[in-house]
């Protein structure tokens, strides 16, 4: 006999820019399933959110005249996106529901709330989503004074002290990574997967040592291949490891002497961990989701608690 997943209490949504992350949750805050698509913000205009969204969650609204809470946080809240969530302007607390853009929908039947960002005057900085996964974390350790590594695309290192963001950097190493691997020279040269992580290791400490090399220690991977035959998977990790170890190098006032915590708890976070391992730090992992999840589940507390 087959058992049917109980009605959700609201939703949770992180709306990145090319996919989109939705549990259905009950109001306790257990995720009662979720769903990702390829729907990010990337491929939507403005007007197509709602109906992406009514898709997804057409068999969870009321029918009793009713509406169905929605909290979301990333880029669904950009320029770009379907409504623009300002900012908060840091140092700050993570925002919460009360700094939350609320959405005018066409069907009655959806409340739907977006975080906003942070952002940074100098150096120019912002960010959107992550400050979700930071509000998460600091629900479970509000006491914490450290830094807390966020890998991606655009890893950001984040100084919190006192409950608050008191500033933080983001590195597009991972968009730099993808750039070099499959559009530029290093192309021919590098592997598609695989990890050496050796070559990782020596290549972390080789760009700490010298971070002013690295574009010519960058193309040596090319000579090297056409010379020496490096390994494919040796050039791929070596070239993780030099643009890992700049950033290290760049991002040192930030973790260096501070407790580290870094959210992700494997593939490029492990690397970071390494990384920074190799450099005498202890970092600690946690797990990114359910940061982001504890961060929803805050907001959608603080919206409860605000209608009581």
């Amino acid at each position: 006999m087959s058992t049917s997943i109980p009605h959700p209490d609201w939703i949770a949504v992180d709306w990145g820019t090319s996919h989109l992350r939705l549990w259905r949750m009950t109001r306790s805050g257990t995720a009662l399933s979720r769903t990702d698509t390829d729907q990010g913000m990337g491929v939507l205009t403005p007007a197509r959110f709602e109906p992406v969204l009514l898709d997804l969650v057409r068999d969870d609204l009321p029918t009793d005249g009713g509406h169905l809470t929605v909290i979301c946080c990333g880029m669904a809240g950009s320029r770009q996106g379907w409504a623009e969530a300002r900012y908060q302007v840091v140092p700050c607390k993570p925002p919460g529901i009360a700094e939350a853009t609320r959405v005018r929908t066409a069907d009655a039947r959806l409340s739907v709330h977006i975080l906003p960002g942070l952002s940074q005057a100098a150096p120019a900085d912002v960010m959107r989503g992550e400050e979700t996964q930071i509000a998460g974390f600091l629900s479970g350790q509000p006491d914490f004074d450290g830094v807390l590594c966020l890998p991606g695309t655009h890893c950001k290192w984040v100084h919190i002290s006192a409950g608050e963001v008191v500033s933080f950097r983001t590195f597009m190493t991972g968009e730099l990574f993808s750039l070099l691997s499959d559009h530029s020279v290093l192309r021919h040269s590098v592997a598609s997967s695989g990890f050496d992580e050796a070559a990782f290791a020596g290549a972390v400490a080789q760009a700490l040592s010298r971070p002013q090399a690295l574009a010519g220690d960058l193309f040596s991977l090319r000579a090297e291949a056409l010379l020496s035959g490096l390994d494919g998977v040796a050039a791929r990790s070596r070239l993780s490891g030099l643009l890992i170890g700049a950033e290290l190098a760049a991002a040192r006032p930030y973790w260096l002497g501070r407790d580290v915590a870094i959210l992700g708890e494997s593939g490029i976070a492990s690397a970071y961990a390494a990384g920074l391992s190799a450099q005498g730090a202890a970092p600690r992992m946690v797990n990114a989701e359910e940061m982001t999840l504890n961060g929803l589940r805050m907001a959608y507390r603080q919206l409860r608690e605000h209608a009581l």
